[in-house]
């Protein structure tokens, strides 16, 4: 029996460590993974987010031959959708044959159609279905991590490398947390400013617990202690990937954001990765322009849609104009007020 004929889909469990290591190990050989493919983000997404997922594997031989993570975000506010993966930048699948993906991803649109969802979304790196409809709003910006601190410093283009300097000489340090305390604050008040929701605290310390080692908080600190800027990362391979940040109002001032960030880079040279991840952002943004003056190049993300119940592809983001009366009037809530409301709704975004 060929592999291809061999093959059969299933569904990982949410308590077989060992079915889980399995998968771990061939997320981290497979060339088309990311991090956004381990098994840790079942239990984030079940647990901290309270929506249904589908991990969904092709095995033949005993071997696994791909894997699909899918999460089924239903919700009133924002509709229902099966996504690979929600409230990550990258996903869809990943195979060691085109025989797989071509399997598991039948199996996510029948999937979809048993559930009833409105779309279905695959988040991948490269365009695999150039007769779906996809969405362009998003690009990813990846760097080369050069050999040397200084082979790094000197490639950050003038303006931007002065300004690691002006951080540099205000003084400013920065230090691993043990926990998210820190970093939520001055996330929470950093996506308040911009009149978003923000996800619990609760939630960033879950993902320090689940992928342990391979997720950091990386805090920068002033002369006198007080905490100015903050980014949450994932390591994956020879890559970092700096994913959640947040600052205080005081910190483009100081600097502190192009210090973090470098400091960021500087410890990844150390320990010896190849790839500075600056993750997603939209097109057109204050973040896309931030990471252009770093010296990175967007990179188009592919996020393709099967639609079943819907004639366009749903845009649910900051840059719908019809959110902005939405936008304003979260910035004038207390932060208490919004930081108490905010994971209720930014659960259901995906």
């Amino acid at each position: 029996m060929s592999d291809a004929t061999a093959l059969r889909v299933h569904r990982l469990s949410g308590s077989d460590s060992a079915e889980q290591a399995r998968w771990d190990a061939f997320v981290l050989a497979c060339p088309q993974a990311t991090f956004f493919h381990r098994a840790g983000w079942q239990s984030i997404i079940r647990q901290q987010l309270r929506h249904d997922t589908y991990f969904l594997y092709a095995q033949a031989h005993g071997q696994i031959q791909g894997v699909l993570p899918l999460g089924h975000v239903k919700s009133w506010l924002f509709g229902n959708a099966l996504t690979a993966l929600p409230f990550t930048v990258y996903g869809g699948v990943a195979a060691s044959t085109e025989a797989a993906a071509a399997v598991l991803e039948q199996e996510a649109q029948q999937l979809a159609r048993q559930l009833g969802v409105d779309h279905l979304e695959l988040r991948h790196l490269q365009r695999r279905h150039p007769d779906w409809p996809a969405q362009d709003l998003y690009v990813t910006f990846r760097k080369e991590i050069l050999p040397t601190e200084e082979d790094n410093l000197l490639a950050i283009p003038r303006k931007q490398r002065a300004m690691v300097r002006k951080g540099i000489k205000n003084g400013l340090t920065a230090h691993l947390d043990p926990d998210a305390k820190r970093f939520f604050k001055l996330f929470s008040h950093n996506v308040h400013r911009h009149g978003t929701p923000a996800l619990s605290q609760r939630y960033f310390q879950a993902l320090l617990d689940t992928f342990g080692s391979d997720c950091e908080v990386l805090t920068v600190c002033a002369p006198d202690g007080r905490p100015l800027s903050s980014v949450l990362s994932f390591y994956f391979r020879d890559q970092v990937l700096a994913y959640y940040a947040g600052d205080d109002e005081t910190a483009r001032d100081l600097a502190a954001n192009d210090f973090k960030y470098w400091d960021l880079m500087r410890r990844a040279c150390a320990r010896g990765l190849k790839v500075f991840d600056y993750g997603r952002s939209k097109v057109g943004t204050g973040t896309y322009a931030f990471k252009k003056n770093w010296g990175f190049e967007p990179t188009p993300l592919h996020y393709e849609f099967c639609l079943y119940k819907r004639e366009a592809i749903p845009q649910h983001n900051p840059a719908n104009a019809n959110y902005q009366l939405l936008i304003s009037a979260w910035r004038r809530l207390p932060l208490g007020v919004a930081n108490w409301l905010g994971p209720h709704i930014v659960r259901h975004l995906g």
